[in-house]
């Protein structure tokens, strides 16, 4: 077999290349950094000391990982079970989530981040009036935010992208993912860039807070789930139809605690930004991050992007950078290529998948509007060259037999590079040609950054995107909007046709003069035929003399930034007679426990943002949305409402949720707002990772049910205590004694996933509390 010569550690044909290579320059991790070297030998070492200690193959997503653990010596590393304490390589930070994660380094203290790290301002952008207009109004009502995130990042030596700079997830991926890095981001569509090989997990700010003053990182140590993929991509179906097919295998939940790694022959016939749009919505599945292989696709894209250099360490540490032969993965899902069929997956929820064959027939079956109104192409998940080459593509066909779109029509570059490249190679005036309005290169309508104007609230109605999540009323604030996720070339086909049971691989459409005609499946280059046109320059650096002498003001009579007060610590005793505040019923996202959309603009304010906490949970006890029974009046109120007038009464509360609770965004604002309300408990059936991790940091207890049907016991005008916190410790359960309203108890036991670290964390009162407590 080949296990004696992996043990070896990768063979000894790679003793005289290194050597040779050593003599060479050191490469830098990015054109912004030129002092920050990608170091690849260290990797290598950490690598062979965990394989020789585990004596078996490792899969790629294992190299990275384990290949950055702080003690690879002496770390206990059990797929599934075990904390792993890591040494990411950089940080990343999106402005809605960096306001926050900045406050919360400026209060640790510390003077300047420990890694590599970068601002970039994508989420305060409204959609209203096109791309140019939407950004100048965004600077102008935002000015006060970008000036606090441009002056910490100086401050503290973070790089900053403008607003225009474009997406977060695009600008990683065009300038700092690179095979083999390890890199947090906060934002729960930070996986993107496992589409060049890299380990990017989407985090909470606290987190990301934790690498930037260069304490060790903790991540439970992930599974692995290996997708293999036989055949090769052709015709209409794309990248975003294997995640979309995925989604539709696993559910939302079934890629919690893994890391999903696609490998097999198919692999080779995917773009590496197919690879990116196929990654970045693995965020949907839970998964902790996804990635692929290193291949001569990822070169070529590192080659375009100006990083020939990455791309030839790379070449030197090729099998470094793929799986070990024989490595094995805790589960297989096997998907043909040549089989796979164009998707589209909604309403409300990114996991209900269907062949583009059956869309028609199931909506009308389940009464689902087949009128579309707006066809949106873009956003993190599809805004490359390739996507927007291959929507222009099928746009051209429909303006050469004389049609327009039917369905309005929006495109959100990802970058400000896409923006002046498709601008410049003729794709951008095809779109606008057809109908198309260009967006701001930013989050946009796919965050709910949407002033929507042609239905009223209310009002039933079918939009389809590129996007990656279609929950409910995210995109527009309508909860009766049916927001359905496909390709973006599936997209603009549907926009053209106007209707949802249109399938472009077998229906025709009329051309102006009357004759019948079929679109031709899509065709368009990966990377332009000439470079990249970088279009204007947006990036700020950090000075180089550091800012030990610079200032950050937040006034204290802000809307929209206030400096946090450290939160209260554990008393010491169990927790006794918690109100419910609220029984949550069904799916419980972040957006329905802190909404994005109007709300974004107070993220970097916690008492005003908390007016938002869980305003679109839906209360068991009446179905109703933010309406429940304040049980010291009587009287029902909005859910912050009554929270703020227990805390103001002294009584601390308690929430009951569904499963998976807090999937989807990772803003920690979710966990954030009950703390500073007076919550001290969240008990569910079963959390998401993100959500989980975000409410340790601040202090809350997460907890679920052991059985889950105890969910059934627990009524709304309960109280609850929590008992063993006095002996609290890891993997031993703690217990609830639930009294009712008519003298009768309950008691049920509740696990948790604390570890001794994260102990200490609720003791002190925060994560962050610890660290100064250490200091």
């Amino acid at each position: 077999s080949d296990w004696p010569y992996l043990a070896l550690g990768q063979g000894v044909r790679r003793l005289h290349v290194s050597a040779a290579f050593n003599a060479k320059a050191k490469v830098s991790m990015s054109r912004f950094e030129p002092s920050n070297y990608v170091s690849y030998e260290k990797l290598n070492e950490n690598v062979n000391i965990v394989r020789k200690r585990l004596n078996r193959p490792l899969t790629l997503s294992e190299k990275i990982v384990y290949g950055h653990l702080d003690d690879p010596v002496g770390q206990d590393i059990a797929r599934g079970h075990t904390y792993l304490r890591l040494r990411p390589d950089r940080v990343a930070m999106q402005d809605a989530t960096a306001q926050m994660a900045m406050l919360q380094f400026i209060s640790s203290g510390l003077p300047c981040v420990a890694v590599p790290s970068t601002i970039h301002c994508d989420h305060l952008i409204e959609a209203q009036i096109g791309g140019a207009k939407d950004l100048a109004r965004a600077k102008d009502i935002n000015a006060e935010v970008y000036n606090f995130l441009a002056s910490a990042g100086a401050k503290y030596g973070v790089g900053f992208w403008k607003p225009g700079s474009g997406i977060i997830h695009q600008i990683i991926l065009e300038n700092y993912a690179y095979p083999g890095v390890l890199l947090i981001g906060t934002d729960s569509h930070t996986p993107n860039g496992g589409g060049l090989g890299s380990i990017c997990i989407g985090v909470g700010g606290a987190d990301a807070v934790d690498v930037m003053a260069g304490i060790p990182w903790e991540l439970k140590c992930p599974k692995v789930i290996g997708v293999k993929l036989t055949g090769k991509l052709s015709g209409w179906t794309s990248p975003k139809d294997v995640i979309l097919k995925v989604a539709g295998i696993l559910t939302v939940k079934g890629g919690t605690g893994a890391i999903v790694e696609y490998h097999g022959p198919g692999v080779d016939s995917i773009s590496c930004t197919g690879m990116a749009t196929i990654c970045n919505m693995g965020a949907e599945i839970g998964a902790t991050t996804s990635v692929f292989p290193y291949n001569h696709r990822m070169k070529t894209y590192l080659e375009k992007t100006g990083r020939g250099d990455i791309a030839s360490l790379a070449d030197h540490y090729a099998d470094l950078l793929v799986p070990d032969p024989g490595c094995e993965y805790d589960s297989i899902v096997e998907i043909n290529l040549d089989e796979l069929k164009p998707h589209i997956n909604g309403p409300f929820t990114p996991d209900l998948a269907h062949p583009m064959a059956d869309i028609g027939a199931t909506a009308a079956k389940n009464g689902w509007p087949l009128e579309v109104k707006v066809g949106l192409i873009g956003s993190c998940t599809n805004s490359s060259y390739e996507d927007m080459g291959r929507s222009a593509s099928v746009a051209k066909q429909a303006l050469d037999k004389g049609l327009k779109c039917k369905a309005a029509f929006t495109i959100t570059p990802g970058s400000e590079q896409i923006r002046a490249t498709i601008e410049r190679d003729g794709y951008s005036k095809i779109l606008g040609d057809v109908g198309g309005m260009v967006l701001a290169n930013a989050c946009g309508p796919c965050i709910g950054q949407w002033d929507r104007r042609d239905v009223k609230k209310g009002e039933k109605n079918t939009i389809v995107t590129s996007y990656n999540r279609n929950f409910t009323a995210r995109n527009d604030a309508n909860p009766a909007t049916h927001a359905f996720v496909a390709s973006p070339e599936i997209v603009t086909a549907l926009a053209i046709a106007g209707t949802l049971d249109f399938n472009p691989e077998v229906d025709y459409l009329t051309a102006a003069n009357g004759e019948k005609f079929k679109l031709e499946p899509p065709s368009a280059d990966e990377l332009p035929k000439l470079d990249f046109d970088p279009g204007q320059d947006t990036y700020q650096h950090p000075p180089a003399e550091g800012g030990s002498k610079l200032r950050v003001d937040v006034s204290p009579t802000s809307t929209r930034l206030q400096l946090l007060e450290p939160f209260d610590k554990w008393a010491g005793g169990d927790l006794e007679d918690l109100q419910v505040l609220i029984k949550v019923k069904g799916k419980c996202t972040t957006d329905h426990i802190s909404a994005a959309g109007p709300w974004l603009k107070f993220r970097g304010h916690l008492d005003n943002i908390s007016n938002n906490m869980l305003i679109g949970a839906v209360n068991i006890e009446n179905d109703g949305i933010n309406k429940i029974k304040n049980q010291l009046t009587g009287e029902y109120g909005g859910v912050p409402d009554v929270a703020r007038h227990y805390k103001a009464n002294g009584l601390s509360w308690v929430v009951v949720g569904d499963d998976n609770y807090g999937e989807g965004s990772s803003r920690e604002h979710a966990a954030l707002e009950p703390r500073h309300l007076g919550g001290r408990c969240i008990i569910v059936k079963s959390f998401a990772r993100i959500h989980e991790t975000n409410l340790k940091k601040q202090g809350m207890l997460p907890l679920t049910f052991q059985i889950p049907a105890d969910y059934d016991k627990i009524r709304p005008d309960d109280k609850i205590s929590i008992k063993g916190l006095a002996n609290f410790t890891p993997g031993k359960p703690l217990s609830a004694v639930v009294k009712h309203s008519d003298g009768s108890k309950d008691d049920f036991q509740l696990n948790h996933t604390f570890n001794e670290t994260q102990i200490e964390w609720f003791q002190a009162g925060s994560a962050l509390n610890r660290m100064k407590e250490l200091q």
